[in-house]
């Protein structure tokens, strides 16, 4: 019965999960930011808004410093239920950010847009540039910096899109010519914004944030097994309301158990009836990350949440060097381990 259902109260370790996705792409795209810094007059950071705080890539700080930067929260709409504890959330994370300002948006939202467009145009007007201000658009894959870009063409010039997009990362591998998003006006000259390709960290300090990451399409589907991924996603969805998918299944634990139910219901199954159960894990994942099991934020943004992610991150993500020495290490414990358990 539903009322005796105990949800876990961790998700356990997985410690051969792989803990990096930095590309070769992703260095040639920070490297071709820093030479354009330059001329750059804002930088935008997005980060995902169900994990504001896992988003968060500390090479953008490191590597892109001596510029303005607006912090924004992307997808607002996947995570945001306008209830009190959001509020609360969002108060909380304009304060952890201090003095660095701090929008939340929905791309699709013209009133979210619109106030993103304004607070540009206003950087733009107190930079008083004879040449326009040029502005840049960062962050880790798949966070919505293209959509972001074309909804701000949309609103300011009300032309259509310019960046390709999709579910996917890694549909933006270079950085192309700065588009305009605000013609000239009175006080400023026209506002252009460049898009740039995704930067991953280097290195991510414990399994449960690239499970995080990867569940919010940071990484390909390919690099976590789906079913490893939806497991992660039903302990979240047990934490939050076992409810949210009571038209599949009763409450569990099991996420075998759980795929099953999903496939019959679904019609997702292979010859003599079997379960498929990786498309069905597949199918949950993307109806999660399309607000189709409920909204709500995987990290826990409080004190003790900002701190633990402070501390998992000392010294690891700003540094190529020892992200590598960071991951050498993990790699040689494992085999360790791997040699004890056979001898």
């Amino acid at each position: 019965m539903a009322s005796s259902f105990v949800p876990r109260k961790a998700f356990p370790s997985l410690d051969s999960l792989p803990r990096s996705y930095f590309l070769g792409h992703h260095r040639a795209g920070l490297n071709k930011m820093k030479t354009m810094l330059s001329y750059i007059d804002l930088v935008i950071e997005c980060r995902d808004y169900r994990v504001p705080l896992t988003s968060r890539n500390p090479l953008f700080e490191a590597e892109l410093a001596g510029r303005e930067r607006l912090i924004l929260y992307t997808k607002q709409d996947l995570g945001n239920r306008g209830g009190h504890a959001d509020k609360q959330r969002e108060d909380m994370i304009r304060e952890m950010q201090k003095p660095t300002p701090v929008m939340f948006s929905d791309h699709k939202d013209k009133m979210s847009i619109r106030k993103v467009l304004n607070f540009a145009r206003d950087h733009a007007v107190s930079k008083d540039s004879l040449t326009g201000s040029r502005m840049m658009v960062v962050g880790m894959p798949n966070v919505g910096k293209s959509s972001l870009l074309n909804a701000l063409r949309q609103a300011g010039l009300h032309k259509g899109k310019v960046a390709s997009t999709g579910a996917q990362p890694g549909v933006t591998r270079k950085i192309g010519t700065t588009v305009k998003i605000i013609e000239a006006g009175e006080g400023n000259e026209g506002v252009y914004l460049a898009d740039t390709p995704g930067v991953f960290i280097p290195y991510v300090p414990n399994a449960e944030s690239m499970l995080k990451l990867a569940l919010c399409g940071s990484v390909k589907d390919t690099i976590i097994p789906p079913t490893t991924l939806a497991d992660y996603l039903l302990y979240q969805l047990n934490k939050y309301d076992p409810n949210v998918y009571a038209e599949y299944a009763a409450p569990t634990n099991d996420i075998m158990s759980y795929l099953d139910a999903v496939a019959r219901k679904t019609g997702r199954l292979q010859k003599g009836g079997r379960p498929d159960v990786e498309a069905s894990a597949l199918w949950m994942i993307q109806r999660w990350r399309t607000g189709h099991l409920d909204k709500f934020v995987l990290d826990e943004v409080s004190e003790e949440g900002v701190e633990f992610e402070r501390r998992e991150r000392q010294g690891l993500g700003s540094s190529l060097n020892q992200a590598r020495k960071a991951d050498k290490d993990m790699r040689r414990q494992r085999s360790k381990r791997a040699l004890t358990e056979t001898a």
